[in-house]
């Protein structure tokens, strides 16, 4: 006997009314809060919860180094209970968001209580859009549609390339992405070792305006990474624009028509010639395999993979295995195949600071799942609270305290909070091994290199069938690998976690006006640098996208830097084709300013005065950090809100555009 409708839409309400309750009693009561807000429009609940929701002393304590009463993310049990039993009382399956996107005002004092900590009026612009309340606002005025002869061309399928085709569109540029591999995603279509995985929470290390409640992680893995950027060129219909399996050989600028030509081969080895009127290079910065220059290497009998090459064939079952590195990869890869293999060495060369962080293994609850999808507005507050803790809260930590640094090992009261926190996860973890201890503590301050957060590694160096080596290979044999302390290690696989060779697009042949090459104004490489970490002088409409100094490397994540520079490249082509011009360039004077300020801004920072002589990528051959930005994430977002006209040279066409044929042909 099949159910009456009215009997299954009965069971359906009952289901999501149940599924609404449960999700409520599992949820962040702040996020949850907010929620309430919205659907009730009661801007009192926030007077009634504001003072009673904390998490620590009032104020930044990232910011002042000091400490809070009580963990983040933890609140006294009598609010968390009260906060819920209200939702109970006030959420029904057919709630709506009655507030909508709060006036600035009123947003910022909902941040205030969200975040129990004071949220100045400077971050509620950058705030609205991070948490997907809002779009990127556009600036420059737009009147003008592009024409047809004014394409792009994009370099790189990754997380700035895919939102580089997606606001092209949207701005209703000409465009074409070229990828190299055979597949989008940049770095999470090449990492696919054991343990691959994202270091910045999930729910923030996503595209704003395309947010994803479905998470399985609160870190995710390479693998769901990579299916949610693929799930993002499906939505916005960017697939037929991108050609895969496509490298770009070379991109010349043609002076006497303001046009770039673009060399690409494909697979096959044909090659094309494209014309545009711009290009942007959507290569990150970390992209080429860092493989070390070891003696023996090619006489080893068994395999040897570097993980940004992994071979899923490859089974370590009961294998002999040696990992070199101690990275964030490393540390994944250790972890994650601690279990399957007979033996595993671990190769240090030089040890990272790494930090407990138990959500990064952690499963997101069906329940936070549901309330993400369902519940008004929870989403954005949870992903503004992900943001914000792991943001501009952290601007602090590798900045240098003159007076604080002559006494200590450490940088600064708030430096000092980690190297207490690192230590006493080291510590602890080897209570009874003193001499892992010691092989495992680094000689410089905290964030002088990439902060780890450890996914189980220090569980698996305690385990009977590891080792761990404070050294380097010396050189391979066919059955194992000699260090640099003169030992051997016996091997059936050798795993390269040496992580990528630092590389600004000079692997592509790039030349600008009067011929000039960016490999040779940037001694290949060597010695990059760049208006606001995008634009080079004598590159007219060349956008160098996670350029130089352009990295938050105190908090955040890649998908901010994606949105400012794509955002801003947007504002600079929409400026041209309202100003009539064909290219813009910006002048040399103003360069050498800029990166006069930010050479002035590092040298207050661990990133150029470690403490000690460090390998790493953050800095060049001589020492430079040119990778780091030196600015707070909100200064950086206002400074790629629109381009200054003064900054730049402004090339104006030979001939009028309705003259012209379209240029962007093969």
């Amino acid at each position: 006997m099949t159910a009456s409708p009215s009997a299954v839409g009965s069971r359906v309400a009952d289901d999501h009314e149940s599924q609404l309750h449960a999700a409520i009693d599992i949820c962040d009561p702040a996020p949850l809060l907010m929620s309430l807000v919205h659907v009730t429009g009661d801007t009192g609940l926030l007077d009634e919860f504001g003072s009673r929701l904390t998490i620590g002393e009032p104020g930044n304590h990232y910011r002042t180094g000091t400490r809070p009463t009580t963990p983040p993310g933890q609140y006294p049990d009598d609010v968390v209970a009260d906060i819920r039993a209200r939702a109970h009382e006030l959420l029904t399956p057919e709630m709506d968001d009655r507030l909508g996107v709060p006036e600035p005002e009123l947003f910022g004092r909902m941040a205030n209580v969200a975040t129990s900590e004071r949220v100045d009026e400077e971050f509620v612009p950058i705030l609205r859009e991070q948490a997907g309340f809002v779009l990127s606002e556009r600036r420059v005025p737009v009147t003008v549609t592009p024409p047809a002869d004014f394409s792009v061309i994009v370099i790189g399928a990754g997380i700035v390339g895919i939102n580089a085709a997606i606001k092209l569109q949207d701005a209703g540029f000409r465009y074409q992405v070229f990828e190299t591999r055979h597949e989008i995603g940049g770095t999470w279509s090449r990492n696919t070792y054991p343990g691959a995985a994202v270091d910045t929470p999930s729910h923030y290390y996503s595209y704003s305006f395309e947010l994803n409640p479905d998470w399985s992680k609160y870190y995710p893995s390479g693998t769901e990474y990579q299916k949610y950027l693929k799930g993002v060129v499906d939505t916005y219909g960017i697939a037929e624009n991108i050609s895969l399996s496509t490298r770009v050989l070379s991109a010349h600028w043609i002076d006497d028509e303001h046009v770039w030509e673009v060399t690409v081969e494909s697979a096959d080895g044909t090659r094309e010639v494209h014309r545009a009127r711009a290009v942007v290079t959507a290569l990150g910065m970390l992209n080429s395999p860092n493989i070390p220059d070891v003696e023996g290497m090619d006489s080893f009998a068994g395999t040897v993979v570097h993980t940004a090459e992994w071979d899923e064939n490859l089974d370590l079952t009961g294998k002999r295995v040696v990992v070199l590195g101690t990275g964030c990869t490393s540390v994944q890869v250790v972890a994650s195949i601690v279990d399957r293999v007979k033996s595993l060495d671990v190769v240090v060369r030089s040890p990272h600071w790494i930090v407990p962080e138990k959500s990064v293994v952690n499963d997101v609850p069906e329940g936070e799942k549901w309330a993400l999808a369902h519940i008004p507005r929870y989403h954005e507050w949870f992903r503004l609270r992900s943001y914000w803790f792991a943001s501009d809260n952290l601007y602090a930590m590798p900045r240098i305290d003159p007076e604080w640094a002559r006494t200590h090992f450490s940088a600064s009261p708030a430096n000092e909070m980690v190297l207490e926190t690192a230590l006493n996860h080291l510590r602890s973890s080897f209570a009874d091994r003193p001499d892992l201890v010691e092989k495992l503590t680094p000689d410089f301050r905290p964030y002088s290199k990439r902060i780890i957060k450890d996914p189980g590694f220090f569980r698996a160096l305690a385990r009977e069938h590891v080792a761990l080596h404070r050294a380097s290979f010396q050189r391979v044999a066919p059955d194992g690998v000699v260090t640099t302390e003169g030992e051997f290690i016996p091997a059936d696989v050798i795993i390269l976690a040496t992580g990528f060779a630092l590389e600004f697009t000079t692997s592509i042949d790039i030349a600008g006006r009067d011929g000039r090459t960016l490999a040779g104004q940037w001694k290949n490489g060597n010695d990059p640098r760049a208006y606001l970490g995008i634009q080079v002088s004598g590159f007219p409409n060349l956008f160098v996208t996670a350029g130089p100094n352009s990295a938050p490397n105190h908090g955040a994540g890649h998908n901010i830097l994606s949105e400012e520079h794509v955002h801003y490249i947007i504002e600079c082509l929409q400026y041209l084709v309202e100003n009539g011009h064909d290219a813009l360039d910006v002048r040399q004077d103003v360069l050498d300013e800029y990166n006069r300020k930010v050479d002035e801004a590092l040298d207050k920072t661990v990133w150029v005065h470690p403490g000690a002589e460090i390998n790493g990528y953050y800095r060049n051959s001589e020492g430079r950090a040119v990778v780091p930005c030196p600015w707070r994430l909100v200064d950086y977002w206002t400074l790629l809100r629109e381009p200054n006209p003064k900054d730049f040279d402004f090339i104006d066409p030979a001939t009028p555009r309705d003259e012209r044929n379209g240029d962007a042909s093969k």
